[in-house]
C-alpha cells in the first residue's frame, strides 16, 4: 500500500509538473494536453466508483458525459445570443458562469443517472451493460436530430465561460481549475470508499445475499453509487466542452463510453489513481502513435489485451507489485 501511495503521489506531481514546464518553455499545447488528461481522469473517477466499488460495468457513461457537455453548450449559447432558454411560465436565461454551468451539469447528469439506474439496475451482468449502452445511444440519436442546438454538426461556443477571479482563456489557469476539481474528486472517492456507505457497497458487490440478511438493500446502494458516478462524469463533460468550446453528439457515442472504460482498465480497476494513469497513457499514445499512423488504436488494443491477460491490476497494480483487487 505504501508503494501505491508513492506511485499516486508521483502521478499527481507529474500531472502538475508537465503544464508548469510547458508554461516556462512557452508550450501552451502541452498545457492543453495536461488539461485533457485531468478532464478524462475525472470522467474515469466517476465511472470507477460504479465499477470499482459497486461492480457495475456500465457501457453508457457517455450519456452523462454528453449531458454535462450539452448543459454547458445550451446555457452558454443562450448567453452569447442574449436569448432566454424559456420565458413562460418562468424566465430562464443562459449563463457564462462556470459554477452555474457545473451545478446544472451535475444536476442534469444526476437526474438522468437516477432514471437510467432505476431501470438498468433491475437487471445484471450483460443485460445491465446493454441497457446502459442503449440509453447512451438513445441520447446520441436524440442530439443528432436536435436542430435547435446544431444537430449532427454540433454547437460552437465562441467565448470560454468565466470563473470569478480567473482568466479562463489562459491555458494554465484553466488547467488549474481542472486539476483542483480532479483532486477534490479523488479525495471524495477516497472518503466514499472508506465510509460506511462505501463499505456496504463493496460488501454488496461481493455478496448481495449476505448484505440483505443484515437489512441493507443492495439495489439502493447501487443506485446511489450509480447516481454519484453519473454526476462526476457529467461534470467532466462540462469541463471538456468548455475546453474545446464545442459540443457534439459524439460525446454521447459508445466510443466515448469505451474510452472512459479503457482509462480505468489501463490504470487499474478500483485503484484510486487508476483513471489518472490510464488517461495519461491514453493521451500519450494518441499523441505519439497518432502522429505515426491513423490506425494507432491497433497498438492501443494490443496494449489493452496485454494488460487484461498479464497485468490485471493495471499500471498501478503492476508498479505496486499487487494483483487486481477485483475479479
Amino acid at each position: 500500500m505504501k508503494r501505491e501511495t508513492m506511485i499516486n503521489a508521483l502521478l499527481a506531481l507529474g500531472l502538475l509538473a508537465v503544464p508548469l514546464w510547458a508554461l516556462i518553455a512557452d508550450e501552451p499545447f502541452y498545457i492543453t494536453l495536461a488539461t485533457r488528461v485531468a478532464i478524462f481522469a475525472l470522467a474515469g473517477v466517476g465511472l470507477n466508483i460504479a465499477i470499482g466499488l459497486g461492480g457495475l460495468v456500465s457501457f453508457g457513461h457517455a450519456a452523462f458525459f454528453g449531458l454535462g457537455g450539452y448543459a454547458m453548450g445550451v446555457l452558454a449559447s443562450h448567453a452569447q445570443s442574449y436569448t432566454p432558454m424559456m420565458e413562460w411560465p418562468f424566465l430562464i436565461e443562459g449563463s457564462n458562469s462556470m459554477p452555474v454551468i457545473w451545478i446544472t451539469a451535475v444536476i442534469a447528469s444526476g437526474l438522468a443517472a437516477l432514471v437510467i439506474g432505476a431501470l438498468s439496475l433491475r437487471t445484471a451482468g450483460v443485460y445491465f451493460i446493454m441497457i446502459t449502452l442503449a440509453f447512451g445511444q438513445m441520447l446520441y440519436y436524440f442530439t443528432i436530430s436536435w436542430p435547435a442546438y446544431g444537430g449532427e454538426d454540433g454547437l460552437s461556443i465562441y467565448i470560454r465561460n468565466g470563473f470569478p477571479g480567473l482568466n479562463t482563456l489562459d491555458p494554465i489557469q484553466f488547467f488549474a481549475i481542472t486539476f483542483v476539481i480532479l483532486g477534490l474528486a479523488l479525495v471524495f472517492s477516497t472518503l466514499l470508499a472508506k465510509s460506511p456507505f462505501g463499505l456496504a457497497l463493496n460488501a454488496a458487490r461481493q455478496s448481495s445475499e449476505r448484505v440483505e440478511t443484515i437489512g441493507i438493500t443492495p439495489y439502493r446502494l447501487r443506485l446511489t453509487a450509480f447516481v454519484i458516478s453519473g454526476m462526476i462524469t457529467g461534470l467532466a463533460g462540462a469541463l471538456f466542452a468548455d475546453l474545446n468550446r464545442f459540443v457534439s453528439p459524439t460525446m454521447f457515442s459508445w466510443q466515448t463510453s469505451g474510452e472512459i472504460m479503457v482509462f480505468i482498465i489501463l490504470g487499474g480497476t478500483a485503484r484510486l489513481f487508476g483513471p489518472v494513469a490510464g488517461a495519461a497513457l491514453f493521451i500519450a499514445l494518441e499523441q505519439v502513435l497518432g502522429g505515426l499512423s491513423d490506425y494507432w488504436h491497433i497498438y492501443l488494443g494490443l496494449l489493452l489485451l496485454c494488460v487484461v491477460l498479464f497485468a490485471r491490476g493495471g499500471i498501478i497494480g503492476t508498479l505496486a507489485g499487487e494483483e487486481a483487487r477485483h475479479d
